[in-house]
């Protein structure tokens, strides 16, 4: 066969291959065996090892994964990629509608009413394509909405996104990759035969795979995909009519399915604000029965004219909402109560479940926070448990169906001893706290590294719960000093760890050299020292030597540090062992200077207003916006008093939320609070 012979029947394989996918993955028909379409892709595979040259972008081969990845780079994103607000009841869909009316018609509201389409919202992760004379040329995640990781050789091992679309085009779409609930018990079954821990649900599973490094895994996990967006979309070249998007977001779904795109099928135009409350409700009854986990309805407003016109928040699309499910609720068993000891001390307890699944997640243990939450509920061993979580929301035990507790079962007894060391427990009596009062205790020992290397002390990316137990175990650890002395060599000799895993880690630990004060200082695990108080010591004396040498009088003069935590910072700088672990620190690690505390600025918007931040934000983390808030001159606490100014509220809100609307605090949606902040 020539070389000119060899591309044609290429291109014909790739065009039959394409056809077969598409049918198979996309429409869920079939006209010829999976035999036959193997034989298809290996003869393909072949011809293209002997002519290399001649593989083209869009061939079906590169599905399969190619060589691991060193890293993945960052991509800026084209289109400014939004998050959706939340609703969770027909109320809250009834009032954003109200909204978008004012919007549309200040002088007063049409007798026609709008129309919608409404879609499944898959519990899945978010992607980017672009293509270029409809050949893909970029697959990227969502990031921060500006900045993104470029994934596109992972994404094109699955097999329901074309590597070439039915027309020329030059478009960016956006979509949902998900994992099915049938593929997770697949997984789960090859973990469990080699010992291996099993994966909590599909999402966080397709997720993770997405980020794998190596293609080949990604390729593995068979992963499925639904695009439902057009982001941008060029005229078509020259020889062909111009291409502009549809009118409508029926029309839209359309066309993506035209271009070649697995659309979820079960989209709906409703007719108004009422049709898309009942196919929310039905869909609350038949999500179950899909393929993969469906967390809501995304709700949008159908015609494009009236989407321009409502146009975005700070953070928003004001046309399109998400309409999420309510959280759900089961029942399991509480198998035994046990307590857990942090890096201070504290004891938590924690409910060792009957493993179930609840909102997509298997949970198998839930926080009863403290000894007083265990005798307000009056949770047992034995009992059976009403268990709730919403989302990434940690799973709350929220009622105990007495009626069906064991007649044998006594009330939980809280320890007088620490379970990890036999020191004796004392309880705080200002709080619901306990306390070993063994300052060795080997488990507050590994829950002080944890923190020291956490994201918001020394940052150090890789060295993880499992990873620093490793190194301790191999006496490769004694204090936090010892992080920086590690070697390469040492660490790829220790199990599970290779030459890359190690030569990663150790520059990640480099690159934690150069600290702030405040970070360092929050790292150390002072008692009663979180990061806020961390960020005005640092601002207030603006050295670690003047801090060390710092007297109670002269902390407590500084805004929210009382006797009980001024005495608490005294004290571990009385420590001669501590002193001596901060001096083999500072020959390792390069103190920045630090910025005045935010609290000290006057001129900022913010001064002199305390935020606190309840529930989970969607344009930005919780620790962004505290971020932000310091940095225009605000103060951000953990609890809410009557000297807090606002209360920043996210989805699934806490007891701070119910606190601040007892006391009169100003509560901020979401919205409210990057309106306040820009």
């Amino acid at each position: 066969m020539t070389k000119q012979e060899a591309g044609k029947r290429i291109a014909s394989l790739t065009k039959a291959i394409n056809h077969h996918r598409y049918l198979y993955h996309v429409l869920d028909k079939q006209e010829i065996s999976d035999a036959a379409l193997d034989s298809l892709k290996h003869e393909l595979k072949l011809l293209e090892r002997e002519y290399p040259n001649l593989v083209q972008p869009d061939s079906p081969s590169l599905r399969v994964g190619g060589e691991p990845l060193p890293y993945f780079k960052k991509v800026t994103h084209k289109v400014h990629q939004w998050s959706f607000d939340d609703a969770f009841t027909p109320e809250e869909i009834r009032a954003w509608e109200t909204r978008n009316l004012k919007i549309l018609f200040p002088k007063g509201y049409p007798s026609e009413r709008i129309e919608y389409v409404c879609e499944l919202k898959i519990d899945g992760f978010k992607i980017v394509l672009t293509y270029e004379k409809g050949v893909l040329v970029n697959a990227a995640t969502r990031g921060d909405g500006k900045i993104g990781e470029d994934v596109t050789e992972n994404v094109k091992t699955i097999e329901s996104i074309p590597l070439s679309l039915e027309r020329p085009v030059d478009i960016v779409v956006e979509g949902e990759i998900w994992l099915s609930k049938k593929e997770l018990v697949r997984i789960n079954k090859e973990q469990e035969s080699k010992g291996l821990p099993l994966y909590a649900n599909p999402r966080n599973l397709a997720a993770g795979a997405i980020r794998q490094l190596d293609p080949k895994v990604v390729a593995s996990r068979k992963l499925d995909s639904f695009i439902y967006d057009i982001a941008q979309l060029a005229p078509l070249r020259q020889g062909y009519a111009r291409q502009v998007i549809p009118e409508t977001q029926e029309e839209e779904l359309e066309f993506l399915g035209q271009l070649g795109f697995k659309v979820n099928p079960h989209y709906k135009k409703v007719a108004d604000i009422e049709g898309v409350i009942k196919y929310w409700e039905e869909w609350q009854k038949n999500k179950d029965k899909e393929a993969y986990l469906i967390d809501g309805v995304a709700v949008k407003v159908n015609e494009r004219d009236l989407q321009e016109k409502l146009g975005y928040t700070g953070k928003s699309p004001r046309f399109a909402i998400a309409f999420k499910f309510p959280a759900e609720q089961v029942t399991t068993v509480v198998e035994d109560i046990q307590v857990q000891v942090g890096r201070t001390g504290t004891l938590t307890p924690v409910a060792h479940l009957k493993p179930v699944l609840v909102a997509g997640s298997t949970v198998a243990r839930a926080t009863l926070h403290n000894e007083d939450e265990i005798k307000r509920l009056d949770v047992r061993v034995g009992d059976t448990v009403i268990l709730q979580k919403a989302g990434d929301v940690i799973p709350d035990v929220v009622q105990v169906l007495t009626e069906l507790r064991p007649k044998n079962s006594r009330a939980y007894i809280f320890p007088i001893k620490c379970p990890v060391c036999g020191a004796v427990v004392k309880r705080n009596q200002d709080k619901a706290a306990h306390k070993c009062t063994n300052p060795k205790c080997p488990a507050r020992d590994l829950r002080r590294f944890y923190h020291f290397v956490s994201r918001r002390a020394m940052d150090i990316d890789g060295l993880g719960p499992k990873i620093i137990d490793l190194l301790v175990e191999n006496n490769l650890l004694a204090d936090f000093a010892d992080i920086y002395e590690l070697e390469q060599g040492d660490i790829e000799s220790l199990p599970r760890m290779g030459e890359l895993s190690a030569k990663n880690l150790v520059q990640a630990i480099d690159k934690s050299r150069d600290a702030t004060l405040a970070r360092f200082v929050f790292a150390l695990g002072i008692a009663q020292v979180g990061e806020e108080t961390a960020i005005d010591l640092a601002g207030q004396f603006g050295s670690i030597d003047k801090l060390m040498r710092a007297s109670a009088e002269s902390l407590r003069e500084i805004e929210g540090v009382g006797d009980v935590v001024a005495r608490e910072i005294e004290d571990y700088f009385a420590d001669k062992k501590n002193v001596a672990l901060i001096q083999k620190l500072l020959t390792h690690i390069r103190i920045q200077k630090s910025p005045a505390s935010p609290r000290l600025r006057r001129t900022s918007k913010l001064e002199g207003k305390k935020f606190v931040i309840t529930g989970t934000l969607e344009g930005m983390s919780r620790d962004e916006a505290k971020d932000k808030i310091r940095e225009l001159g605000g103060d951000v606490s953990s609890a809410v008093s009557k000297e807090t100014d606002y209360v920043v509220a996210g989805t699934e809100p806490g007891s701070k939320y119910e606190k601040a609307q007892e006391l009169g605090v100003r509560i901020l949606s979401e919205t409210e609070f990057f309106k306040l902040i820009k």
